[in-house]
């Protein structure tokens, strides 16, 4: 099979096919040339390419940029050694890099929320009815922030808000889909917190700390961008597996960029 047939096959089990335009295209390669193995990873940085390389996976599926900037755009790294670098090494092993995002963004709960909820056991509380909001028992803040902790691997998660107060209802927001979003879904009168991957410190937290201030109870769990969605592209992997069954494939976790002094 070619890697342009197993795109083909990919995006006819996607839940609609989106136009042109968005972010998913080739990135990097070749894709009417055959392939070997399947690679699905949350970013194709250059470890990850590493270890696609030693698994004989030469089809990249990333669902975050491989150039630093939300649609891949290069020209503006003309002569960036690190680029340089990185595309030589992608050369050299024959590797084609595909993103898919846009389309596993689809839906409630899309194929991203579907693994992550799934890693969280709160398959169940994914409120059918309304988009990105999940139902929980009663609980503090800190219980949900720390059950996110524990089942998503993360090193840490920084929370805002009263850590003793309860959530009920929860916006459901891996990954960075921004302030206003994050605000809109907070604003509800019956939701409590947002479960987020990333968000700028001067948006959503700064929002949480001023309804705490004035007697609210509104909290904040952020979980970074690659622990929050990682377990949704485990579970893509895991599709694209049983949708193109000629060639192995491998899911390789990118994890957490940052390291954390204590």
């Amino acid at each position: 099979m070619r890697i342009d047939e197993a795109i083909e096959r990919i995006l006819g089990h996607m839940p609609k096919r989106l136009p042109p335009g968005g972010c998913d295209r080739v990135i990097h390669g070749d894709p009417g040339r055959g392939m070997h193995g399947i690679a699905v990873t949350f970013m194709a940085s250059r470890a990850v390419l590493e270890r696609a390389a030693a698994a004989g996976a030469d089809f990249i599926i990333t669902h975050e940029p491989t150039w630093w900037n939300h649609h891949d755009h290069t020209d503006w790294l003309h002569g960036d050694p690190v680029q340089h670098d990185k595309a030589a090494f992608i050369e050299a092993h024959g590797q084609v890099l595909w993103r898919l995002h846009d389309h596993v963004h689809i839906g409630w709960p899309d194929m991203i929320a579907q693994g992550v909820l799934q890693a969280l056991g709160w398959q169940a509380q994914a409120l059918p009815d309304r988009a990105n909001i999940v139902e929980l028992p009663a609980q503090p803040l800190r219980a949900v922030a720390a059950h996110v902790r524990a089942r998503l691997g993360a090193a840490t998660v920084r929370v805002a808000g009263d850590l003793d107060a309860p959530v009920r209802r929860l916006a459901f927001l891996p990954g960075a889909c921004g302030g206003r979003r994050q605000l809109d879904l907070l604003r509800q009168p019956d939701v409590d917190a947002v479960f987020c991957g990333e968000s700028a410190e001067w948006e959503t937290c700064e929002y949480v700390r001023d309804a705490v201030a004035q007697g609210g109870g509104k909290g904040l769990i952020i979980a970074g961008h690659a622990n929050s969605e990682e377990a949704g592209m485990a579970h893509v992997a895991g599709l694209v597996r049983g949708w193109i069954p000629e060639v192995p494939v491998v899911h390789l976790p990118t994890g957490d960029p940052f390291s954390y002094l204590t």
